[in-house]
């Protein structure tokens, strides 16, 4: 038994290691981290290294974990401000829009099954099932390329990219698990609609209040708790999450809808703690992101994707191409403001991931008609999104001109250091250089506006508090803290040193290409 477990974690810390190195390498030619998990996952699978892992079961509780986690840490780290301009349109594209692609999609893969194999005898039921499992944008997948490309997207789309994909799998869940139950009858039954509308109605009205009334409520315990170890506050708020998720099971709610917004709250609130809980988090979700791809990689058998290539590609560009224009163009139909280019980007954001892949394990581990057909196609789809969508989203921002200069006031990054959110002041990190030093080399002699402070400075690997005697020298590093944006930037004007706003931004999209890809080579 103990060699067991001992073979068990040298190989999934090997795993682990060369999806680290292959993430690091396909960073610079821009491959989706996610796909290359996916794929070190199917080198050492069955088909390749011969690891054979064939577990639906531990995939499926390891996937809702992992899922509880991202889109609890998703949420976190989604600012209510933010948001608050899209809600409408994310919440219309995670309902409706969700909806509307799993409709078209199902009815014409129904057809193509229909004209293509029809000895297969794939029913109408079996088709929306096939495109339920896909209908919702993967929030893992969405969360890691936005973030890891550091894509500045103009008119709030990336919150409403963000919003949608943290709040849609609720409804593929729903409309996965009710024709599941329904082919468990009969290839076809058709739903009773009205139970069925019942049921969607009750998971989300139940999940979003657990959600909210519980994430409140873990606030003020939180904040009150008082601990001695402050290493323990992320497990405590990691421990609320998984409590989120499985008291709105019990409830009847739908809990991954309740954990997302549980985050949001948790995120959004004055909390003990909060950087490192937020770090915490960043971390953990990443490693839920690489165990999840991972399995799912030694799950599949590449050699069944061959026979389902064709049928595959063709439900592929459905989607990315009809299925998902069409449902984002039709729910977004009220927004006349929204431009062409800002819903053609939100059509192309239609990413799958991970969260297609567990729901169709869930068809596999029931047991239906055509379920290793489904597992098959969903992962096949997956790739392919991943690969043409994911690999794309930098240039299709940049042709669709939804790209937009980054914000120059970046967090410093040799200061460990950031205010809440209700502190209204801004910070920034400024490196010193002759030009600075022009008026002289004491700190007193730069001559900055009265309501600018350098706090800290950083020279070579030494940070210490300044006084206005402190001598400066080239390349140290000052932490500085203002009132507000406006004497920030006449601070930068006295220093000699470039300041541009970013409402004044300049919206050249090939300058911004030009300057992202700049500071990726560098």
């Amino acid at each position: 038994m103990n060699v067991q477990i001992e073979l068990l974690l040298l190989i999934l810390s090997a795993l682990f290691f060369v999806s680290i190195l292959a993430d690091k390498a396909g960073s610079r030619w821009g491959v989706p981290s996610l796909l290359l998990f996916l794929g070190v996952g199917m080198l050492f699978g069955s088909d390749g290294f011969g690891f054979d892992f064939q577990s639906t079961t531990l995939a499926t509780s390891v996937g809702t974990v992992a899922l509880c986690i991202i889109l609890f840490s998703g949420g976190m780290d989604t600012k209510m401000s933010d948001i608050r301009p899209v809600l409408s349109q994310g919440l219309l594209l995670a309902t409706i829009g969700v909806l509307l692609t799993a409709g078209i999609t199902g009815v014409a893969t129904w057809w193509i099954f229909g004209e293509l194999y029809p000895s297969l005898g794939v029913s109408l039921i079996t088709a929306l099932l096939l495109a339920a499992t896909m209908s919702s944008t993967d929030s893992a997948s969405v969360f890691s390329i936005l973030r890891s490309k550091d894509l500045h997207l103009k008119n709030n789309l990336r919150p409403m990219l963000e919003l949608e994909s943290g709040s849609n799998d609720p409804m593929a869940y729903i409309l996965t698990i009710t024709f599941i139950d329904i082919l468990k009858v009969s290839q076809d039954a058709m739903p009773n609609i009205f139970q069925t509308i019942l049921f969607v109605l009750m998971q989300l009205i139940i999940g979003a209040a657990m959600g909210y009334f519980l994430g409140k409520l873990l606030v003020w315990g939180i904040n009150k708790l008082k601990i001695d170890n402050a290493s323990l506050f992320p497990i405590l708020v990691f421990t609320c999450c998984i409590f989120i998720f499985s008291i709105t099971y019990f409830m009847k709610g739908n809990g991954y809808l309740a954990v997302y917004i549980g985050g949001l709250v948790i995120g959004n609130s004055s909390m003990v703690h909060r950087r490192s809980t937020m770090r915490f988090f960043d971390g953990i979700s990443w490693l839920a992101q690489l165990l999840m791809f991972l399995l799912l990689g030694l799950l599949v058998n590449p050699h069944e994707l061959i026979p389902i290539i064709i049928p595959g590609l063709i439900i592929s560009f459905l989607m990315i191409f009809i299925s998902r224009p069409l449902g984002v163009y039709i729910t977004l139909l009220p927004f006349r403001k929204m431009s062409a280019g800002d819903k053609a980007f939100l059509s192309w954001c239609g990413l799958r991931g991970a969260v297609p892949i567990i729901f169709a394990i869930m068809a596999l581990a029931a047991g239906i008609p055509h379920a290793r057909l489904i597992f098959n196609i969903v992962f096949f789809c997956t790739l392919v999104s991943l690969i043409v969508q994911g690999t794309s989203l930098p240039l299709m921002a940049k042709w669709l001109g939804v790209l937009e200069k980054p914000d120059p006031l970046k967090t410093p990054k040799h200061f460990d250091i950031e205010l809440p959110e209700d502190v209204k002041s801004e910070v920034s990190e400024i490196e010193v250089n002759e030009t600075i030093l022009t008026r002289g080399r004491y700190l007193m002699n730069l001559g900055m506006p009265e309501n600018t402070l350098v706090i800290m400075v950083k020279r070579n690997d030494t940070f210490f508090v300044p006084t206005g005697k402190t001598e400066l020298f080239v390349n140290d590093k000052l932490l500085v803290i203002t009132d507000n944006k406006a004497t920030l930037s006449e601070t930068y004007e006295k220093l000699n040193i470039p300041f541009v706003p970013e409402e004044k931004a300049d919206d050249d999209t090939d300058a911004v290409a030009d300057e992202t890809n700049e500071q990726k080579t560098t």
